[in-house]
């Protein structure tokens, strides 16, 4: 019956539209109450915004569907519900810009001093060179260090703004136009407002690099509390013009807290890689990492485990081996928890020294670049 209404009142045109008012979503909630022929028919008219022809569409609706059942009472119910557009924030985050992402993969530790940025870093140039396309965000935003790690302090990133009509620019449009001083709201200039304005992360050795530490002078302390460094780190994250990556490695801060629980509900995660030295200390923070990403409110997969500092290499003695911190504490903790020990990396002074000089060891051949390649190729 319904079905026979509705077939009815497709044939009833809005003069304005040329269409009926079943192909502009007008009917809604068809009622047959009683039995026919004498049951009452009732139906709802919506219109999106008040309609000066509404009254005449109603009263069209209501003689066709009275002509089909004329014994029938029929009772139409016109209504206005506007569908206001909800005004975005252009600072609103979303994951657009990890629509073309492939893998989102954290790198965290248990506790500090493991060497994970270390890792973070060279693991990511190590990719680049495998002729992948890689981002690394730094989202240990109370000591960013890849700055430092990659020679890329006092760079600063580009911003793009987006305006209505689709032209970008790093926001001279924005600036010509100016803001309105009775308002203080920016006005509108030749290509319209701005509707979007992404982080340009900077590039080098073929990798796209995001940092907290490119808006903050090196000296400077960000006290902050959980939820200031939270949105931060997704601002560092989802205002990024990414755009086409294979990789994106979040360089996490040491522990379990604030920070990690909001990265995994707001960042779609693929998996982490946990970072550790041999030593027991770091070990029992190992087990409350892995933990951490196995409980029932996170659940993501862990890659596995890299044990960094496995062992100290002295240049001079490149075959001798000296387990300063331990030896296999990382093989026997993956063992523990069933996950793959992804790599050993050696304690070796050109690791340290190219990460103050800002060119990470992985740059150059060799066994710190073979041994990240290995890591590396357990990743897909």
């Amino acid at each position: 019956m319904i079905k026979e209404i509705e077939k009815i009142l497709a044939g009833v045109i809005h003069p304005a539209y040329d269409k009926s008012v079943v192909e502009l979503g007008l009917v809604e909630d068809i009622k047959v109450e009683g039995d026919m022929p004498s049951a009452k028919i009732k139906f709802k008219l919506v219109f999106p915004r008040p309609d000066a022809l509404g009254a005449s569409v109603k009263k069209n609706c209501e003689e066709a569907v009275q002509k089909a059942f004329p014994q029938a009472k029929v009772l139409v119910i016109e209504l206005v519900r506007e569908n206001k557009p909800k005004k975005k924030n252009i600072n609103e985050l979303s994951q657009k810009q990890l629509e073309n992402v492939g893998k989102i993969i954290a790198i965290a530790s248990g506790k500090g001093g493991v060497g994970k940025s270390t890792v973070s870093v060279n693991l990511a140039v190590t990719l680049a060179k495998m002729g992948y396309k890689v981002g690394l965000a730094d989202a240990d935003v109370y000591g960013p260090s890849i700055p430092k790690m990659t020679a890329t302090e006092g760079d600063a990133p580009d911003v793009e703004f987006t305006y209505e009509d689709g032209y970008t620019d790093n926001g001279e449009a924005a600036a010509a136009a100016g803001i309105n001083p009775a308002t203080g709201i920016p006005n509108a200039g030749e290509h319209g407002k701005t509707v979007e304005e992404l982080i340009v992360p900077i590039e080098k050795y073929g990798v796209k690099w995001m940092s907290i530490g490119y808006f903050a002078a090196p000296e400077q302390a960000l006290i902050w509390r959980g939820p200031m460094a939270c949105n931060a780190l997704k601002q560092m994250i989802l205002q990024v013009k990414w755009g086409d990556l294979d990789f994106l490695l979040l360089d996490l801060p040491p522990g379990t807290g604030d920070i990690h629980i909001s990265l995994v509900h707001d960042i779609p995660l693929d998996g982490a890689i946990i970072v550790s030295t041999p030593q027991a200390v770091a070990l029992a923070d190992v087990e409350k990492g892995i933990n951490m990403f196995r409980n029932k409110d996170i659940n993501k997969p862990v890659y596995g485990l890299v044990e960094n500092m496995a062992w100290f290499t002295p240049a001079e003695l490149p075959n001798n081996r000296y387990y300063i911190f331990g030896k296999d504490g990382g093989k026997e903790m993956a063992a523990k928890y069933n996950v793959p020990l992804l790599g050993q990396i050696p304690l070796v002074q050109s690791i340290r020294e190219c990460g103050d000089e800002g060119e990470p060891a992985a740059v150059a051949a060799g066994p710190v670049f073979d041994a990240f390649v290995e890591i590396a190729k357990q990743l897909n």
